[in-house]
């Protein structure tokens, strides 16, 4: 009986889903009539949406015919992912707009400037994303319905909407996510489709279609703009300042569909309460075409407006008025659910009701909401000071630069240095450092950007509750500067140009402060190239050279002479560097010949990835190498690691993780034994611990002792232990080879765990430790701060011949946390030193 109700479920499923796949008209409004001329989806791609997923290089292709085919489109590409596939965005709005548009651009940005502007007969801007997360693919597969829609409707409903309404279309936020995902979806789909969610349909290989190339949650990079895809994206808002901004998603299968607002309490304090408002009313349409076509909904029930580095959060601080939509995910073609059968082509309608929805709303309210963006900047400029703040490194120029350019991708206005001054013991120095005015138009962003905050309404986030850039990038701060220490406003940013003041026959040094020194280091030793780093401080002819400073002789080298310097100054220019050649290996402090001068080998970096690896934390890290500092990674899939000879690699990286086979732990252990430095990663430190690779003790995380509880808010007690995010500071060895490029005595570490080791009694064994008083910025709960306080996030154990390394935290949060960048390429290159 069981195994007949399976085959009726199956007959049934692949009946209803053979209806709904079949007709376009399924998605569309039937109350409208459309032009013939118009190409439909199935024309181009040759299935109806919805009947298989759409790969990018389809999805490009319709776009570009209807593009062609519609006076109301026009097709840009904005550049490429990392994979090459096109960032394409449609501008749709009326043809008689459409003659006009740069005008009607210009007339929008002004309105943001000049409160005089009257608004009443603009159009509103309306910035539509699908489809961030590749593998939440119905917003990208709406959006090939709803392109059709706003080419092809008629009548004066549709003529109405775009004369006053200036699309910005984005019908795919990640390609090569997207492909990923579809390519898997298609492959495993059967032609009676199974809704069975045991289906491996349903269960992607890892690391799964959610994310870009380097495996990045594009979500979490609308503030920081490290991706080619941000980039992309954030320059066209910024061109159009739109007034909403869209951002599709999807959620668990068991859910239905949600739209914002979030939860209150959890709305970032910079937000104004208009914006709250706004996006409450918008809710009103929603609810009223989903109600028009049945289908359920819900708001203000989960999700936040906290961090500002999300698709539906980032608006918020820049006038705009971000909507997130959450629909409940088929992740295939069909699937079971609580709800029934929720099938692919009704995950697509919902996410098509929203687009429109959301377009009339805009419509509707186009007069008011323009005018709240023109409050928006009116009020920012109001409540400017007329100060400043200044960040940078006296020591590096290139890290500075790197925060500088993101200021720029934002249109944060912020000048040169005027002259070298000195604030709370810290040194700016004139061309490593920057002065940015508070009295700009984006004043409200700035503040974001450095926003330190402690106390919190709501215990509970959705994301990270601090991202304070002047910490992630590891650069010193002031603010409440004057505004008489800025020099010219930085137009065109550029890096520091390097050089190499002269040839040498003694050898080369050059500092390990810069950001891209390990990338200059990594050069040279991959050349044939003997290097040493110093252990400790000296001066050479009145220069002062700090630990970690590298030292290429002349002698014995594959290169001679000439060749050498040659070779030397082409490093020193591509990395932005500053090589000495030397007169005299006799210094003030350790001699060039000293044993305290160690040499460094090249290095050959592995790192473990697959099924009990987060693709997150091994994305950053195959990243950073990769884009960073142009060394080669080998990603060793856990699946045959054990089989490889791993006596090739120098290194071997194992990010978060909770558990690798017995076989493999065999085997990474005699090859530490044999000589190898292993790193692992947050909960890999536990695994590490437990398997006996590294002797460490543990401080147990607590809870905040609250009595009275409700059924209704347990989860909530039980969430509020969670760190999701918070910045703490550390005071660090300086002469200790893990911290070898480091001026200050203290770092700001971002940390997401409540792993809290202990402390060694020797305090040459806490190269890093937390302060007494650690909180930076973010949440934590009173309880584990008392846990937190004193222990070390870092830590060096022998084993054999080798070294295991373990950080309790990511040192390399969303490619934007330069600051702790180092740790890891010291890890690297120096770990054999520790």
């Amino acid at each position: 009986m069981k195994k007949i109700f399976s085959v009726l479920l199956i007959l049934i499923v692949t009946s209803v889903f053979a209806q709904q796949k079949l007709n376009l008209s399924y998605y569309l409004p039937n109350d409208v009539s459309y032009n013939k001329n118009i190409p439909t989806p199935k024309s181009v791609i040759g299935h109806e949406v919805g009947e298989w997923h759409i790969t990018h290089d389809k999805l490009v292709e319709y776009m570009k015919v209807l593009a062609k085919a519609s006076d109301r489109i026009s097709f840009e590409d904005r550049g490429k992912t990392y994979e090459g596939r096109p960032l394409v965005l449609l501008t749709i709005t009326s043809p008689k707009n459409h003659q006009n548009l740069e005008q009607i651009r210009k007339q929008h940005i002004k309105a943001t400037d000049d409160v005089q502007v009257n608004v009443a007969k603009q159009p509103i801007v309306v910035y539509q994303g699908f489809s961030i997360h590749g593998n939440e693919p119905s917003g990208t597969n709406s959006a090939l319905a709803s392109a059709y829609y706003l080419a092809a409707a008629e009548g004066l409903k549709i003529d109405e909407l775009l004369d006053n309404t200036v699309i910005l279309f984005d019908p795919s936020l990640n390609p090569d996510g997207l492909q990923r995902f579809a390519y898997w979806a298609n492959t495993n789909k059967a032609s009676n489709i199974n809704p069975d969610p045991n289906d491996r349909e349903y269960h992607e290989i890892w690391p799964g279609g959610r994310t870009n190339h380097y495996w990045f949650d594009m979500n979490r990079d609308w503030l920081p703009v490290q991706l080619p895809e941000s980039s992309a994206r954030i320059a066209s808002f910024h061109k159009w300042l739109p007034n909403i901004l869209t951002d599709h998603h999807e959620m668990g299968t068991n859910s239905s569909f949600f739209f914002q607002p979030g939860i209150p309490s959890r709305t970032n304090p910079l937000t104004p309460q208009m914006n709250q408002d706004l996006t409450k009313e918008i809710a009103t349409y929603h609810a009223k075409a989903f109600d028009k076509i049945g289908s359920t909904y819900y708001s203000e029930e989960s999700f936040d407006d906290f961090y500002y580095g999300k698709g539906s959060t980032f608006p918020d601080i820049n006038g705009s008025i971000g909507i997130l939509f959450e629909q409940g995910s088929s992740r295939g073609h069909a699937q079971e659910s609580e709800n029934g059968i929720l099938t692919f082509p009704f995950t697509i309608r919902n996410q098509f009701t929203a687009t429109l929805s959301t377009l009339e709303a805009a419509k509707n309210m186009r007069v008011k909401i323009l005018k709240y963006q023109q409050g928006f900047y009116q009020k920012s400029r109001d409540l400017s000071e007329n100060k400043a703040i200044v960040f940078g490194d006296e020591k590096d120029a290139v890290k500075t630069y790197h925060l500088a350019k993101v200021l720029k991708k934002h249109q944060i206005k912020f000048h040169e240095l005027k002259a070298d001054f000195t604030s709370k013991g810290k040194q700016f120095k004139k061309g490593y450092s920057y002065v940015v005015p508070m009295n700009q138009k984006n004043n409200r962003l700035v503040k974001a950007m450095f926003d330190v905050r402690t106390t919190f309404k709501d215990s509970l986030f959705y994301d990270v509750s601090a991202w304070t850039f002047n910490h992630a990038f590891g650069v010193d701060f002031a603010d409440n500067v004057s505004l008489s220490k800025a020099g010219l406003e930085v137009v065109n940013l550029k890096k520091k140009d390097g050089n190499i003041n002269k040839q040498s026959t003694v050898g080369y040094l050059f500092s390990w402060n810069e950001y891209e020194s390990p990338k200059a280091l990594n050069t040279i030793l991959n050349n044939g190239l003997r290097a040493k780093v110093a252990m400790k401080q000296f001066k050479n002819s009145g220069k002062s050279f700090d630990y970690g400073s590298i030292f290429i002789p002349a002698q014995n080298q594959k290169l001679k002479g000439t060749a050498l310097y040659q070779f030397l100054n082409k490093v020193a220019i591509e990395n932005h560097l500053e090589i000495k050649g030397v007169d005299t290996g006799l210094n003030d402090g350790i001699d060039l010949g000293s044993r305290n001068f160690r040499a460094v080998k090249p290095q050959k970096v592995a790192m473990l990835v697959g099924n009990g690896m987060t693709s997150y934390d091994a994305g950053e890290i195959w990243h950073l190498l990769d884009q960073r500092f142009n060394m080669k990674l080998t990603k060793l899939d856990v699946s045959y690691a054990a089989r490889v000879n791993l006596s090739k690699y120098t290194t071997i990286v194992v990010p978060n993780s909770y558990s690798i086979h017995k076989n493999l732990e065999s085997k990474l252990k005699t090859w530490v034994r044999n000589g190898g430095v292993l790193i692992g990663y947050r909960n890999a430190v536990n695994w590490l611990s437990n398997k006996k690779f590294i002797n460490l003790k543990f401080n147990k995380a607590k809870s905040d002792s609250i009595e009275n509880v409700s059924f209704e808010n347990k989860s909530l007690q039980s969430g509020a232990q969670v760190i999701g995010g918070a910045i703490f500071e550390a005071k660090i060895d300086r002469s200790h080879p893990i911290n070898f490029g480091y001026k200050n005595d203290k770092v700001a570490l971002f940390r997401n765990t409540r792993q809290f080791i202990q402390s060694d009694k020797k305090s040459y064994n806490n190269p890093i430790q937390y302060t007494n008083n650690p909180l930076l910025s973010g949440y934590i709960s009173e309880e584990n701060l008392k846990e937190l306080k004193n222990t070390v996030p870092f830590k060096v154990g022998r084993l054999g011949s080798g070294r295991v390394l373990v950080f309790t935290d990511n040192t390399n949060f969303r490619a934007f946390w330069f600051g702790t960048n180092k740790l890891l390429m010291n890890a690297i290159f120096f770990g054999k030193l520790m």
